[in-house]
Parts: C-alpha cells; structure tokens; sequence
C-alpha cells in the first residue's frame, strides 16, 4: 500500500493512495500513528480506507507523508564518496575507514519538505546539491537488532532529496565535525510511504533492493543508478544504526546518495569543475525510483537571515 498526508477541503489527513485515487483513512489517524502501530495493523486500516470514496489525486494536495521521529543519513554508495569526496574535501580515493562499517550523520527532521514544496537556498550559499536517495521507514524499533530483526522492522520506503549546501558544506567540515548548516535547512520526502510488501519481490537472496532511480535537473536527466549498489543493504545499516543504541518505530534512515549523477557533486568531483552548475532559484528538481514514485521540488531564495556577532579572541 502507499500511504500519505494530504490537504483535502481544508484539512489534513492520512490517505491510502489506490491508482489515482487518494482515500482518507477512518478513525482520524495520522502517518505517525499509523508507522507506530506497525505495518500488520497499517495494512489492516488500509483495507478499510479503500472502501470510504477517495478524492482524485489532481484534486488534493499531497503533505511530506509524515514527520519522522529521527533522520539518519547514511553514504552507502562507493561511488558517491569517491566523487563527493574529491569535490567538498579536495581528497582522492574513499577513506579505508568506510569500508568498516556503514557511516551516517543524524539530519533535522524539523525542516522536512513534502512534494511540490520550495526549497529555499540558504544564506551564503552558491553550491546548492540535489541528492537522490531512499529513505526506509521503520515500524518496530529496538536495540542491538540482527540485521533478521532489523528487516523485520521495515514499515516501507519513500523518496528522499537530501538538499546540500556544498560550499558552507565544505568550509564547515574542516573544524573535524559532521556537516551541519550544509544539511540543516531541508531534506524532501515523499509522495508518500510504499509499504513493504508492495517491493518484497525486489529484495534479491542478500538483502539488496533492486530498484532502478533517476535524477533530472529541469526536465534534464543528470543521474540513473540502482539501489542494488549498496555497499550494504538496509537491514544492515537499521542494525548498525541500533547497535549499542536504539531505533524507534517511525525513525526514517536515507539509503546514502545513489552513485552515477546521483548528485551534482558526484559529477563535480570527477569533472573537475563545476558541470553542471549548482542549482539556483527557479531550478526544478525530480527524483525518481520504480515502484516508488518520483518527487519534485522548485529552488527559490531564502530571506536574508540575521547577522551574528563574530568570533571573539581569548584575552
């Protein structure tokens, strides 16, 4: 099942999306509380929410399909690091320490943008990244799972564009720590959630998601790669992210940015020299996966932000 937030007629609701029709879910439940229940209860409520009449799909306004309770982004693509890393850090080659396990960062979940909506480049900034990726959603949560466990705890999917300030990016990361203001202003989500058992016939004998994503700047295509790529599956990275530590029901982990013009930094750090350019205010970005769905957002200019005073020398 796909399961979203949308506006009808003024309000918000979670809706199951069947074909081109959007059919609200009885009971007044949220996304939220839908992936909190887990996804046997979900796929239950979904049954009774295609039997209420729905709304055309043109006629509403699809939501991020909901607010997750944390956000870890992993770089699980070879690829990917390899070209970003020679772009935002000037270094050749992947770190032999990537190789030891799956790396994230933790990203803001409060500034999360749903389908459609406009991403505002931040101040400052004139290196603005698309990054095309796979979010997977847990329903269960737990500490130091098995990677069993961990794929047992998988409520669906959804697309995922973890917008990038590559120039604040790069200058940030040189004090030792993880990206910060290069991240923190919006990661998209959406359309909605593909339930689990809608991809079970993609995920091949080692765990692997076997579905094809594309990016496309203005109509343009910049990247087309496979999520059979990973350098480790999903279950891997939920396991990884659990151990001596805990997931929750509702915690939403990026699949790390899809290689092959996945992002323009990628294509940066290979080229030598910024093409194609950074995105600027009027760009439109698609990403798309199969089974999944596609999700556009519009580039604008963010307001001017506050002057902070500066740094003060120890007497």
């Amino acid at each position: 099942m796909r399961f979203g937030t949308a506006a009808i007629d003024g309000r918000t609701t979670a809706v199951v999306i069947d074909g081109l029709t959007a059919h609200p879910v009885p009971g007044g439940h949220s996304v939220e509380e839908i992936v909190s229940e887990g996804l046997d209860r979900a796929l239950a409520l979904g049954e009774r929410a295609v039997r209420v009449p729905g709304a055309p799909l043109d006629q509403i306004r699809l939501l991020a399909p909901y607010r997750p309770t944390s956000i870890r982004d992993f770089v699980a693509f070879e690829e990917h690091v390899e070209g970003v890393r020679s772009s935002v850090e000037g270094a050749e080659g992947v770190p032999d320490a990537w190789y030891d396990a799956p790396t994230f960062y933790f990203a803001n979940p409060h500034t999360v943008l749903g389908p459609g909506e406009e991403v505002a480049r931040p101040t400052g900034c004139r290196a603005l990244d698309f990054e095309l990726e796979v979010g997977v959603v847990l329903g269960a949560g737990g500490s130091s799972l098995t990677e069993a466990q961990a794929a047992d705890a998988i409520f669906g999917y959804t697309l995922f564009n973890d917008f990038s300030a590559r120039d604040l990016q790069a200058r940030e990361m040189q004090v030792g720590l993880g990206p910060a203001k290069g991240k923190d202003f919006g990661s998209a989500l959406g359309p909605w959630i593909v339930t689990a058992d809608e991809v079970a016939d993609c995920v091949d004998a080692d765990g692997f998601l076997s579905l094809r994503g594309t990016a496309e700047i203005n109509g343009v295509q910049i990247g087309d790669d496979s999520l059979r790529h990973m350098g480790w599956p999903f279950p891997t990275l939920i396991a990884y992210a659990s151990r001596d530590s805990a997931v929750r029901a509702g915690d939403l982990l990026g699949s790390g940015t899809l290689g092959n013009g996945g992002c323009l930094a990628e294509l940066w750090g290979r080229r030598g020299s910024q093409l194609p350019p950074p995105l600027e205010p009027g760009d439109t970005v698609t990403i798309a996966v199969g089974r999944l769905g596609s999700l556009t957002n519009t580039i604008i200019e963010a307001a001017p932000a506050p002057a902070l005073r500066p740094f003060r020398p120890r007497s």
